[in-house]
This record gives structure tokens, C-alpha cells and sequence, in this order.
């Protein structure tokens, strides 16, 4: 074939080198969508799986050397060997620390959690509270390390959300990029703790960020891959748990079962969160009462979990050695319904008595349990046609944690991930789906969004709910002084008749009273209501314009 005039090899590979140049010079400066910002994600990653690696490894290491456990892993036949009253001082000297920390460093003695990071993804840019966040690091680890009854991933999250937040702040992020970077963070975090890297990422899409955009798929899927490599370094390509015979479903037969294990897995979700909402509020009316100092509430948590594992110390730490018991069929029906109570209770009074610790593994466990029970009875009507029971197992320990976390698409790949056996999709799929569908509509969708909502943080509602908490009168109205105000005369009218804002309200304020009043401008006074010192207006219309520019931003992003 000729040659084109003019063209040969060397202009055509000065071309090329140009063309990369010139790329290059794109994915340097073009921000962080591009590489740059890859290349902080894959930093984080790392950073968050070593992160995870060491929570995990220090819980470990100080629970043998407080409870003399040879192998953490099967941590409650130790203590079951233990003396009473050695129980019940650890978890009470451990619950008197934690509550000492919390007192010192946190500003309402609160341990912060996957919560906060939604709080934070939403409302904050992507930024979180550092000194809090480090606090309540430390606080979970002791709490899990003496006794506490929660998991080890919610308080990783939070830590990771920390770290983010630091590199956030040191590179001047956008809220775009800080709430990209909390979710690179999340997802390291999760998928080292589960050695689940799909889980991991799809977690920080499904449950922090809260949406699907394509530009946060590519830095959240590099750090989530981080951080599950920095997991198999340390533990090796092995799943968690395994099925000890055939997951075989008779699918005919047996999916009318899996949809009624969805149900009571549903209804064992909203009891689990309700028990922590009721001990929660129950903590705080006789701390109230008897005026006990906030630092001694942990402690007396404590106390009472060591009473409970001195008969039950299955419920000690996270509890994969009775969620393991109950995957391989360990477990009557009569231990089994036991647990599930005690562990229910247990976890409770540990985050009622604000101890540290997440939701995230005692709701694998409180489903597993549910799982096995519902399974020794389903199966011994047909057993000739049934699968195995410790498939019910596996099935429910996905329905429950995915009805606590409110992520459904997540919680299956974890319980696939965690497993290896992908076999199990069908049953685990029609337990989560009815058990999300049914718990969301009983509770304010998740325990995390519930946790918000009971703040009056309106996050459940999506952000046409929780914007409005964001913008504030005082960015919107015009000033006395602004040509376009209205007369000083016509504001001191209105506040006559109590028809006036501070200039601190917001949007959730302003927007009923325009309703309720029907007039075109409420005049905006000082934070010393007391003289109404008028200091402008705010008009109807320019509020709905700037709640208008506000949703279109949130969809621009969730959308790009």
C-alpha cells in the first residue's frame, strides 16, 4: 500500500510521543478524576486495610492476653473455663476506661460510627470529627478486647472515614473529592475486614455514599482491592467460613421457606435495632435520674455483660466461634433461640451503655442463629426433600445483617465472599430481599439512618430532606443596605407579629413559615432575639432558588 505524502515513520512516532506527552500532561493536571486522584485512592486503600489489619490483630492479641485464650477464635470456650468474678471485672474495668476516654476526648461521651460517616458523606463534605474519631477507635478497641458485645468493622469504617478526612483537608479537597475519598476509605475498610473486595466496594457505594456514579466507581474499586490484598498478605486467600456439606436447594420445595425465613429474619432485624434505640433510651433516663456521671455509664454496662457471660460467654467480643457453630450445625434448636436472646440483649447493653463496637458482625451472628433455628424446624417437615439446615444458616445470617445495614446488594456478596460458595445465591437473595423490604419499612430504612434520624439528621429522606438543614437564612438574605430589600419599616411590622428568622435558621425553618405566612420576604434578625435587631430579608423566591441550585448539584454528582 503507498505511503501517504508527507508521512512517514519518524513524524508518525513524534506524533505518538507528542499525543503522550500531551496525556500525560492531562492526567497530571486535570484533577483528581484522574490519575492523581487514582493514585491517592490506592494509597488510602492501603492505609485502610493496614488500618483494619492491626484493629484487628491488637483486639487478638490483647483478648489472649486478658482472658489466657490460646486462639481467639474460639475465644468463649476459654472464658467458659474462667472464674466468675474474673468475667465480670474485665468487662467492668474495660467499660470504666471507655468511659473515662470517651468523657476526656469526646464532646458528648458518644462513640462515633458508620453513622457519622453517612452524617459526614452527606452534610460534611466528606470530612469527620479527627479527635472524636480516634477517640472512639480506641474506645471500640478496648470495648472488644474486654468483653463487649459488637463488631470490629463499624468502628474500622469510622477510622478509615478519619484518615480520608485528613488527606481531604491536606489537598484542599471539593466535596465531590472529599466524599470520593470517604468512600475509597470505607471501601478498603470493609473489604480488608472481610477479605470481600466487591462487598467492600459496593458497601461504600450502597450504604455511605448512597449512589452509583461512574466516577467513584474506578478510585473506590483500586482502594478496595488495596485493601483486601493487604488482608491476604496477613491471612492468605481463605474464606471466613465455610459449608461443611452441599448447599442443594430443592428449589420447588424449599423457596417458599426461604421467603418466610425472610420474614422472621426481618422481624428479628427490628427487634435487634429497637433493643438498642429502647437500651439507649433507657441508659439515658436513669443516668438522668441518678445522676450518674457519664464516664461511670460504660462501666455499668459493663458489669452487666460480665453477669451475662459468666452463664452465656458466647456473647464475648465479636462471636465468630458461635457464628461458625452455628454454619456448621453445632447448635440445637434450644441453644440456638438462647443465643439469639442473649446475644439481642447483650449487644443492647453494650451500645446503650455507649461501650464502642458496630452492628456489622453481632448481626451476622444474631442471623446465623435465626438462620439455624428456622432450619432444624423447615427441614424436619420434609426432610426427605429438603437441603441441609446450615444452608437456613447462611441464608439468614445475610437476611439479618442486611436488613441492620440497610444493603441489600452489598450483605449478599459479602456472605457469598465470605463463604466462597456461590452456590448459595439463590436462598441467600430471597431471604435478603424480603428481610431489607420488610425491616426498612419498620424502621427508618437502616439502624445507621434510624441512629441519624433519632438526631434529627434527616438523612433517610434522601437529600431533598437533609439539604434544607444545610443552607442557612443568613447566606440568603438580602441586606437592609440592598437596594432590592424590603423597607425597614415593613421588616419591623412583621416582627411585631412574630413573623421573622434568625439569621442562624435554616431552609427547614424558613420554608413552612413562607408556607404558613404566604408573604413574599420574612425579614432576618440577630442572634439576640431578645432586641429582634433586624439585620435584612430573606425572600421566598431566593430561598427556593438556592435549595432549587442545591438539589441540581446533588444530582449532577450522583449522576456523572
Amino acid at each position: 500500500m503507498p505511503q501517504q505524502p508527507g508521512l512517514s515513520v519518524t513524524s508518525v512516532l513524534a506524533q505518538g510521543r507528542s499525543a503522550a506527552r500531551d496525556l500525560w500532561r492531562v492526567l497530571l493536571h486535570r484533577g483528581p478524576s484522574q490519575f492523581q486522584f487514582w493514585v491517592i485512592a490506592l494509597l488510602i486503600g492501603i492505609g485502610a486495610g493496614f488500618a483494619a489489619l492491626l484493629f484487628r490483630k491488637g483486639i487478638s492479641a490483647l483478648q489472649a492476653w486478658v482472658y489466657g485464650a490460646d486462639d481467639v477464635k474460639y475465644l468463649h470456650s476459654f472464658a467458659a473455663d474462667l472464674p466468675w468474678y474474673w468475667l465480670v471485672l474485665i468487662a467492668g474495668i474495660g467499660g470504666l476506661v471507655v468511659g473515662l476516654l470517651l468523657d476526656r476526648f469526646t464532646p458528648d461521651g458518644r462513640v462515633r460510627s458508620v453513622a457519622d460517616v453517612i452524617e459526614g458523606a452527606a452534610l460534611n463534605e466528606g470530612r469527620l470529627e479527627a479527635r472524636s474519631g480516634l477517640a472512639s477507635a480506641l474506645a471500640s478497641f478496648l470495648t472488644l478486647s474486654t468483653g463487649g458485645s459488637t463488631g470490629r468493622e463499624g468502628p474500622v469504617v469510622h477510622l478509615a472515614g478519619v484518615m480520608s478526612s485528613w488527606v481531604s483537608d491536606k489537598i484542599r479537597a471539593d466535596g465531590i473529592t472529599g466524599r470520593d475519598l470517604l468512600g475509597c476509605a470505607v471501601a478498603a475498610a470493609v473489604s480488608a475486614s472481610f477479605n470481600a473486595p466487591i462487598a467492600g466496594a459496593l458497601f461504600a457505594l450502597e450504604v455511605v455514599l448512597r449512589h452509583f456514579a461512574v466516577h467513584a466507581f474506578a478510585p473506590i474499586v483500586i482502594a478496595s482491592v488495596a485493601g483486601t490484598v493487604i488482608n491476604r498478605l496477613a491471612y492468605g486467600d481463605v474464606a471466613e467460613f465455610s459449608m461443611t456439606t452441599p448447599g442443594a436447594l430443592q428449589f420447588y420445595v424449599e423457596l417458599p421457606a426461604f421467603l418466610m425465613l425472610g420474614v422472621i429474619c426481618g422481624l428479628v432485624a427490628v427487634v435487634l435495632m429497637r433493643a438498642i434505640f429502647f437500651a439507649d433510651h433507657v441508659g439515658d433516663v436513669v443516668q438522668q435520674r441518678l445522676r450518674i456521671p457519664r464516664w461511670l455509664r460504660p462501666a455499668i454496662a459493663g458489669l452487666m455483660l460480665g453477669c451475662i457471660a459468666i452463664w452465656y460467654p458466647h456473647i464475648i467480643g465479636v462471636g465468630y466461634e458461635t457464628t461458625e457453630l452455628a454454619l456448621t450445625g453445632g447448635l440445637v434448636l434450644s441453644q440456638a433461640l438462647i443465643f439469639v436472646v442473649a446475644k439481642t440483649v447483650a449487644v443492647a447493653i453494650t451500645m446503650g451503655g455507649r461501650m464502642g463496637g458496630g452492628v456489622f458482625s453481632p448481626s451476622l451472628m444474631i442471623g446465623a442463629i435465626t438462620g439455624l433455628a428456622f432450619g432444624l424446624v423447615a427441614t424436619s417437615f420434609l426432610p426427605d426433600v429438603s437441603g441441609t439446615h446450615t444452608l437456613y444458616a447462611f441464608a439468614g445470617m445475610g437476611a439479618v445483617a442486611a436488613a441492620v445495614l440497610g444493603a441489600p446488594i452489598s450483605t449478599t456478596l459479602i456472605v457469598f465472599e465470605l463463604t466462597g460458595d456461590w452456590q448459595i445465591g439463590l436462598a441467600v437473595m430471597v431471604a435478603v430481599s424480603i428481610s431489607t423490604a420488610l425491616a426498612s419499612r419498620l424502621v427508618d430504612r437502616s439502624f445507621f439512618l434510624t441512629q441519624l434520624e433519632r438526631r434529627n439528621v434527616h438523612c433517610a429522606a434522601g437529600p431533598q430532606a437533609y439539604l434544607l438543614t444545610m443552607l442557612r437564612v443568613g447566606t440568603m438574605m438580602r441586606p437592609l443596605e440592598d437596594p432590592r430589600a424590603p423597607s425597614l419599616e415593613a421588616c419591623e411590622a412583621l416582627c411585631e407579629q412574630d413573623l421573622c428568622l434568625r439569621v442562624d435558621a435554616t431552609l427547614e425553618a424558613a420554608l413552612p413559615l413562607f408556607d404558613r405566612s404566604d408573604l413574599p420576604f420574612l425579614p432576618v434578625i440577630g442572634l439576640d432575639d431578645g432586641g429582634k435587631t433586624i439585620l435584612g430579608a430573606i425572600y421566598h423566591v431566593d430561598a427556593l432558588k438556592s435549595y432549587n441550585r442545591a438539589l441540581i448539584a446533588v444530582a449532577a454528582e450522583e449522576h456523572s
